[in-house]
């Protein structure tokens, strides 16, 4: 019999797994040209992005403000596993009710998709319908927004069962309005009188179009993934009641994409999970158990990331997921400093937590990529943000002063109190280490004498040890 493989320290973790199968499946271009003959069949085919034009409209702020924009929705289109062979900005009042931009950019954005040879337009923004079908008319290829390629990236990345789960609920409510025939092909309705020109009885349709027969089913497949998710929330729900009554505090890493929260939870805690320099590398949520200086036990989960204009479609679906965030005692709030405005990113992520009731939750601000920040950057931080902790995951600069900063923000138990625990008892003494914050310890004869601060529920358990005066 041969004997078993074991994991060495040069085996590979989780995460570089996780990443090995992730980068081996990538889009393969060019099996099939993109260019609509019926620019009306759009939605009914599969999502495919090989060469994109980018468009976006300033409508508000600085240019500065426009350009990064466009250039996260470059980052995002890489993602994808799309090639970006341009981008073009247009400054208006307001996005053209239409064609989203103007007739002259329109036409411009032709020559450049004719002249780059590209199969798929990106705009930087969410396209109504009538939008829609107006500008893949005039470009005559493939034209999608902000929200469907995102919505495509957490399709591309999702691996659990409830992470998959929450993307397709996404889409399928992303699509339904959207959802548009081919014309007379697309009806099944005969009508009309016997021997008329629509066949008369015996030939006329159910009386239900093929427009009519998607939404419905879409509605039906909505439905059916709410009561799935319901119930793959059950073993959620169950862990955090479990934590609840042991009053073990719950830390959530929250942050704007690509920032290195899943990076941070692996240098706090050895995790080992999937880390990856793309945006939304991180849908499902991790925890992991880690114990303060004083053996104090909390749990830190490493949950979603957030990006500018996040689809409410998503914000919704993946709610059960944010609900992490927002029942955690403490939210480790990560900023990517190298970032051209770190300043956005932050308030981006303020609004989807305030979005899922987290606002009033105690946050602990992390600069993360301390490493790659300019000198005079770095100044500028620090004096936007003086109390925020200053770091690098990948470096490992700050980890310590971070780990600290956390312990200090844990919520302290309720009830103080001095207890003689017998030796017998050496299960209540490991309790109150864990769920506890230990004052002091001294061995005596009749057993182990403890001054510590613990929780309404172990304070009940301690009663009949308390010493009331000595």
């Amino acid at each position: 019999m041969q004997n078993e493989e074991r994991p060495t320290a040069e085996s590979p973790s989780t995460g570089e797994l996780d990443l090995e199968a992730r980068q081996a499946l990538r889009r393969v271009s060019g099996l099939a040209s993109t260019e609509l003959a019926d620019v009306t069949d759009a939605e009914y085919r599969r999502l495919r992005l090989e060469r994109v034009v980018l468009v976006g409209v300033w409508t508000e702020g600085t240019a500065e403000d426009a350009e990064n924009s466009l250039t996260e929705l470059a980052a995002l289109a890489e993602t994808a596993g799309s090639e970006v062979a341009d981008g073009l900005l247009q400054r208006r009042s307001k996005p053209d009710p239409g064609t989203y931009i103007g007739s002259g950019k329109v036409r411009e954005v032709r020559d450049t998709v004719e002249a780059l040879g590209a199969d798929t337009v990106i705009c930087d923004g969410e396209l109504s319908p009538g939008q829609l079908i107006a500008l893949e008319k005039a470009v005559n290829v493939k034209v999608i927004d902000r929200t469907a390629l995102i919505l495509d990236i957490f399709a591309q990345h999702a691996k659990s069962a409830e992470g998959k789960a929450q993307v397709e609920l996404a889409q399928l409510q992303y699509l339904l309005p959207r959802l548009r025939g081919w014309g007379d092909a697309m009806s099944r309705q005969g009508g009309g009188r016997a021997g008329g020109s629509n066949g008369g009885v015996g030939l006329r349709g159910p009386g239900e179009t093929k427009l009519e027969t998607d939404r419905r089913r879409i509605r039906a497949k909505v439905a059916k993934l709410r009561r799935d998710l319901a119930k793959l929330t059950v073993t959620r729900e169950t862990l955090r009641l479990e934590r609840g009554r042991n009053r073990v505090p719950a830390v959530a890493i929250a942050g704007y994409t690509n920032a290195g929260k899943s990076s941070l939870l692996n240098a706090l805690t050895g995790a080992g999970i999937l880390v990856q320099d793309a945006l939304f590398a991180t849908l499902d949520t991790t925890t992991r158990r880690a114990r303060t200086e004083e053996g104090r036990e909390y749990t830190i989960s490493d949950t979603v990331g957030f990006v500018r204009h996040l689809p409410h479609q998503l914000v919704e679906a993946f709610r059960s997921t944010l609900e992490e965030v927002a029942e955690a005692d403490l939210i480790v709030h990560v900023v990517d400093g190298s970032d051209p405005d770190p300043v956005g990113q932050a308030d981006a992520v303020r609004e989807v937590l305030a979005e899922v009731g987290a606002e009033d939750i105690p946050e602990l601000l992390v600069v993360n990529k301390l490493d790659a920040v300019e000198p005079d950057r770095l100044l500028q931080l620090r004096s936007d943000w003086p109390d925020a902790v200053f770091a690098s995951a990948r470096g490992g600069e700050g980890i310590d002063k971070l780990r600290d900063a956390i312990e200090r923000a844990l919520p302290r138990p309720d009830v103080t109190l001095r207890v003689c625990v017998p030796y017998v008892r050496g299960d209540l003494v490991s309790k109150i280490r864990e769920r506890g914050e230990v004052l002091s310890t001294e061995h005596r004869s009749e057993g182990t004498v403890m001054s510590a601060r613990v929780d309404e529920a172990l304070a009940g358990e301690l009663r009949p040890f308390i010493l009331e005066s000595e």
